[in-house]
């Protein structure tokens, strides 16, 4: 049941990120606050499908 997803952030749209996750436990999209190279901070990472 893992799949792997793409993060992207919600500031620069840059797609930074990839991990998995359980879509039994998780059914909704993944948030996570992650750091963006280009903004040079941390922001809001959403998955993108």
């Amino acid at each position: 049941m893992r799949v792997v997803v793409t993060l992207a952030c919600t500031e620069s749209g840059d797609r930074n990120y990839t991990t998995s996750k359980n879509k039994r436990t998780h059914p909704g999209r993944m948030e996570l606050k992650k750091y963006c190279p280009r903004l040079k901070k941390v922001t809001l990472h959403r998955e993108t499908r």
